[in-house]
């Protein structure tokens, strides 16, 4: 391509901004909606706790697993058509979900929706990134992205709740497919496109060993929750989860065009994101998935009475992502994320006090805190990950970033669905003991927790002993929580240490200059030892390391 089809890349940036925005809101939307629809769905389709989680999870792991391969083939086939894809999947696999007569089916939606939001996380950074060359302005691009990724989180709650009180749970699937399909028509006529520079394309070995690692983990974590840890199914599958993150390290250091640069963790602040990314969407889902179960099982509220709790939760995060997103330039992304993460840890702690009679406004405070810490990480977070890496890696960081983030969400209901169980279900003996049940209903209710899940007791009818044995899972289930929140705090923690200790800021960077587009087109791709010595020393390289070009 000759220089003089090159156009501006800030052409059309506000409907690149736009559009951006609805993909992301389009793509977390299942996020929410879904956790606080779990025990209505449970219910409907008589799923198992096992089950369950995977409805998330099937929704979620495409997104860990194919988040990069999506971003490597939006940068080598031109991101627009990407995005396009991932719009049509998120629609397909919602009709999907919306049409689903068994668990098995809804898995197959979220499955497909997944696959559209791995394709959507990446394009849209990197669709921004390329439109706001500037890396002091993109930060304020990416606060908006990240704000409309915490309004899909906001107002899912509020849908479903809404929506469950009126129509059956299927419904909660209806709202992405008429704004998927006016996004992909609109996106047709006005986004413009982009790609990475030449010599950039597809890195299989890479994808088929992270696809194995992150699914191989996922299935074990949570069929082990269910069936115990040492079931040689469950042993394997974390054996060859294991092998695959290996096999992994090593196509990726031999590859000439890696799937995920590892020069990149060269770099303090971006595996300080990563990690932080990680662990605080594996507290965030997980946290969603077991607080929708608690507001089920233990307080017996309708739908719409969580939602309207949750909301607390990722509507804070919205507001407060606003002023963060403004102070990003002011304060150091150090101790933005770091004094976030402390905040969110101090307020998983204070909600181990809960139980059945918790009121609404003893609730609120707490899951205000909870938002007001993780609205202080998601933007930050991301604009660290970009900004700390040379200009020609930002894609491959953002889609880095977004992979972490995903991975922690999918193992975030299999790990805290799976410490849930398995200590509710060592408890659950000794609290039908002191609520005074016959040996034979305790062997009943037991068995039932045990076979096919602690909502299924809900469903037991044992007469006058229903009470007492409800009281005896609830008391249970409160166990469980409370391990889950003392563990997500401690990684949380763990995840400030690593910010506190590893985030550096990134060397400001000028203005690209008008002819740095031009220059582009015909300079070679970085080697190997640039790309590693300039992602070692933490900044950002300099203008004349721009070579993105447009369609």
């Amino acid at each position: 391509m000759n220089s003089a089809t090159v156009q501006d890349p800030r052409a059309g940036r506000a409907v690149t901004l736009v559009l951006a925005c609805l993909g992301v809101f389009v793509a977390y939307l299942p996020v929410t909606t879904v956790s606080v629809s779990l025990p209505a769905i449970q219910r409907a389709l008589g799923a198992t706790t096992a089950q369950l989680s995977w409805v998330p999870d099937a929704f979620v792991l495409p997104m860990a697993a194919l988040i990069l391969t999506t971003g490597v083939w939006g940068d080598v086939h031109g991101r627009k058509r990407v995005f396009q894809a991932g719009m049509a999947f998120c629609a397909l696999g919602a009709a999907i979900a919306l049409t689903a007569d068994s668990v098995q089916v809804v898995w197959a939606g979220q499955a497909l929706s997944g696959l559209g939001a791995a394709a959507l996380l990446p394009t849209t950074l990197a669709l921004i990134s390329h439109a706001v060359p500037d890396h002091r302005e993109r930060g304020r691009f990416i606060g908006l992205w990240a704000t409309s990724l915490l309004a899909s989180l906001a107002v899912g709650p509020l849908i479903a709740g809404v929506l469950l009180d009126h129509v059956a749970w299927r419904w909660i699937y209806l709202l992405p497919i008429p704004v998927s399909l006016t996004v992909l028509v609109v996106a047709a006529f006005l986004l413009p496109d982009s790609r990475a520079p030449h010599g950039r394309r597809l890195d299989w070995p890479g994808q088929i060993t992270a696809a194995v690692a992150v699914t191989a983990v996922v299935y074990g974590v949570i069929e082990g929750g269910a069936d115990g840890f040492g079931e040689p199914a469950v042993v394997a599958a974390l054996v060859l989860g294991a092998l695959g993150a290996v096999a992994f390290v090593l196509v990726e250091r031999r590859s000439t065009s890696p799937m995920l640069d590892l020069a990149l963790f060269r770099s303090p602040a971006f595996t300080a994101t990563a990690l932080v990314a990680m662990i605080s969407f594996l507290g965030l889902i997980g946290f969603f998935f077991v607080l929708s179960l608690y507001f089920g099982l233990v307080q017996h509220l309708s739908t719409l009475e969580a939602g309207l709790r949750m909301v607390l939760v990722s509507g804070t995060s919205l507001l407060v992502g606003i002023p963060v997103g403004r102070l990003m330039h002011r304060v150091s992304a150090r101790v933005l994320i770091t004094t976030g993460l402390v905040l969110t840890a101090t307020a998983l702690l204070t909600l181990t006090s809960l139980d059945a009679h918790t009121s609404y406004g003893s609730l609120a405070w707490r899951l205000v805190l909870l938002g007001l810490g993780l609205g202080a990480v998601f933007a930050p977070m991301t604009a660290s990950a970009v900004s700390s890496v040379p200009h020609h890696l930002a894609g491959m960081a953002a889609a880095g970033n977004n992979a972490f983030r995903q991975v922690g969400g999918a193992l975030g209901p299999a790990v805290l669905g799976a410490l849930l169980t398995t200590r509710a279900l060592d408890a659950l003996p000794g609290h039908l003991a002191d609520a005074g049940l016959p040996a034979e209903t305790g062997s009943l209710v037991l068995g039932t927790a045990r076979d096919q899940g602690l909502g299924a007791v809900a469903g037991l009818d044992l007469g006058a002993a229903t009470g007492p044995a409800l009281g005896a899972l609830g008391d249970s289930f409160l166990d469980g929580l409370r391990l889950c929140l003392v563990v997500s705090a401690s990684l949380v923690l763990l995840a400030a240490l690593a910010c506190a200790v590893l985030l550096r800021p990134a060397k400001p960077v000028g203005r690209p200059s008008p002819t740095a587009a031009d220059s582009a087109t015909s300079a070679p791709a970085p080697t190997p030892a640039r790309r590693l010595a300039t992602a070692s020393a933490g900044g950002v390289a300099a203008p004349d390391a721009v070579t993105e070009r447009t369609q």
